[in-house]
């Protein structure tokens, strides 16, 4: 067995993961790492935030450079000089959210045109099992049809059954030494589609299960009713992990519902839009209330952008265009996140995740100061 379960609080997990790179303690966030790289930051600096376990991105990686070149360089591990333990997604997100590249879903597989060239290009299930065998990533996700919540209930059919004819043909394909596999459910928020996902994936002998097609553009309360559901139905010895989730509210709801990992671009993608992640919500540092003020971004926080600078001065970095402005934001929204889930995992343990998530909830509902700094 890959995992390990530890504590429970409700329906609130505490486990660790057993990965040929390293263990992974539970819940755990993973820093979006899309082209072998978290945008800005290198593995020492990563690990000094506290991440355990990246993710990469199978589709960016297969077109540049290569699956072959990064075989070449020694695998994923070698050449990004990460050496913990690496999650490659299957790809098919990128193919069916850049639904104007798409040409053709049939039984065996969906055929599309690269972003980078525009030439035709074909995956199918045991086409992704091979390219992420040749990245060597520790998980190695299924490929599956993920729609967007608004579609017509027949595509969401579509989706679960070919999801699910795929996860059978990829579920043995050849993997790399130690690599793990998990297979997907989809079904959006419609109860008897997902439940007939699940159904059909955890019959199969997967290392773990995600819920995938939520976050998708469905309300937060039917995400979160869905998942208080389905999250419980995956198998108890297996992790469980939401497919794009990064916001605190989001992760403190997810856990408490039985999630053990989650990964997603807001953290990153939110610092190099100028903005801060913090215990009361989001700062804007383009802001002009923030030109003369001296405070770190978050009173307390121990990360390297608010133990070395102000307020003023990444605010004066993003507004001048300087490459050290998002990156520190990008310190600190990593920070905090990882943070935010160690301290969840820490209260589980302890049995006061309750309370934890109520006093987090509750300071973010409260929302940052309004009143600009004032000497």
């Amino acid at each position: 067995m890959s995992f390990d379960l530890v504590v429970t609080e409700g329906e609130a997990r505490v486990g660790v993961l057993h990965t040929a790179h390293g263990d992974v303690p539970t819940p755990a966030f993973m820093p979006v790492g899309t082209k072998g790289t978290v945008k800005g930051l290198d593995p020492a600096r990563l690990r000094e935030l506290g991440t355990t376990i990246l993710l990469g991105n199978t589709y960016h990686l297969h077109f540049r450079p290569g699956e072959d070149a990064i075989a070449a360089l020694g695998g994923l591990h070698a050449f990004t000089g990460w050496d913990g333990p690496i999650l490659t997604d299957s790809g098919g997100f990128q193919v069916f959210s850049l639904r104007d590249t798409l040409s053709r879903v049939d039984d065996d597989g969906v055929t599309f045109r690269s972003i980078y060239d525009g030439s035709t290009q074909r995956l199918t299930p045991e086409r992704v099992a091979e390219i992420q065998l040749r990245l060597g990533s520790d998980i190695a996700m299924c490929l599956d049809i993920c729609p967007p919540a608004s579609v017509p209930r027949p595509e969401h059919e579509r989706a679960v059954r070919l999801t699910q004819l795929w996860a059978e043909r990829q579920v043995d394909a050849p993997r790399a030494p130690g690599q793990l596999r998990f297979g997907i459910a989809q079904g959006g928020t419609d109860r008897e589609l997902r439940a007939r996902s699940i159904d059909g994936v955890v019959a199969l002998p997967f290392d773990g299960y995600a819920l995938g097609g939520l976050a998708g553009g469905e309300t937060r309360e039917s995400m979160l009713d869905t998942v208080g559901w389905a999250a419980p139905a995956l198998p108890e010895d297996r992790p469980r992990y939401f497919m794009g989730l990064g916001d605190a509210e989001g992760i403190l709801e997810v856990i408490a519902r039985g999630i053990d990992m989650f990964d997603c671009v807001l953290p990153t993608r939110t610092a190099r839009t100028g903005s801060a992640l913090t215990a009361r919500g989001r700062l804007n540092l383009r802001n002009e209330r923030f030109a003369r003020d001296p405070r770190p971004l978050e009173e307390g926080c121990g990360c390297p952008a608010c133990t070395g600078f102000s307020r003023a001065f990444v605010r004066h970095l993003v507004n001048q265009q300087e490459l050290l402005g998002p990156r520190l934001l990008t310190l600190h929204n990593l920070w905090f996140t990882l943070r935010l889930t160690a301290g969840a995992r820490d209260a589980i343990t302890r049995g006061t995740f309750d309370a934890y998530r109520a006093n987090a909830l509750a300071s973010l509902a409260a929302g940052p100061e309004e009143e600009p700094w004032r000497s």
